[in-house]
C-alpha cells in the first residue's frame, strides 16, 4: 500500500510505467556493459576495462533505486529478464565487437537511455512526481556524461 503521496492512482501508474521503461533500458545496458567489460581486448584494454566496470557498477546500483521508486508509487516490479528485454529500447548483442565498436554501441545505447529518460521525465513532470523527476534528472546527467566521455575516447 502506497499511502497518500498526493498523486492520483492513474498518475502513479503512469509514472511507474514510465520509470519501468527507464529501468528496463538500465537493466539491458547494465548487462551489455558488463559483457563488454569481460570481453574487451586491444590496446585500450586497461582503460576500457576500468571504464566499463565503473559504468556497470553505477548501472547496477541504480537498478535498485529505480525499482524501489516504482514500488513507492504502489506498483509491482516485473523483474524478469524477459520483461526488461520486452520493455527496453536498448537491445543486447550476441557479438563480441572490437573495442572501438563496443564504445560506439555504448554511446548509441546511452543516447537511447537519454531519450527514454526524457520521455519518462515528461510523464513524471506532468504528474507532479518530483521524487521520480529527481531520480531521472540524476540519471540523465549520468548518461550524458558517459556519452561525452566515450565520444572523447573515439576521437583519439
Amino acid at each position: 500500500m502506497s499511502g497518500n503521496i498526493e498523486l492520483t492512482d492513474q498518475a502513479k501508474k503512469a509514472c511507474a510505467d514510465a520509470m519501468f521503461k527507464a529501468l528496463s533500458d538500465t537493466f539491458v545496458l547494465y548487462l551489455k556493459t558488463h559483457n563488454f567489460h569481460w570481453n574487451v581486448v586491444g590496446p585500450q584494454f586497461v582503460s576500457l576495462h576500468k571504464l566499463f566496470e565503473d559504468q556497470y557498477q553505477d548501472l547496477w546500483n541504480t537498478l535498485d533505486e529505480m525499482a524501489e521508486r516504482i514500488r513507492a508509487l504502489g506498483q509491482p516490479v516485473d523483474g524478469t529478464t524477459a520483461s526488461f528485454k520486452n520493455a527496453a529500447e536498448i537491445k543486447e548483442t550476441d557479438a563480441r565487437p572490437a573495442a572501438k565498436d563496443m564504445l560506439k554501441e555504448l554511446v548509441a545505447d546511452n543516447e537511447t537511455a537519454v531519450r527514454t529518460i526524457r520521455a519518462a521525465f515528461s510523464t513524471v513532470d506532468e504528474a507532479g512526481d518530483e521524487a521520480s523527476a529527481d531520480l531521472l534528472t540524476d540519471r540523465l546527467s549520468y548518461h550524458e556524461k558517459q556519452i561525452w566521455m566515450m565520444k572523447s575516447l573515439l576521437e583519439a
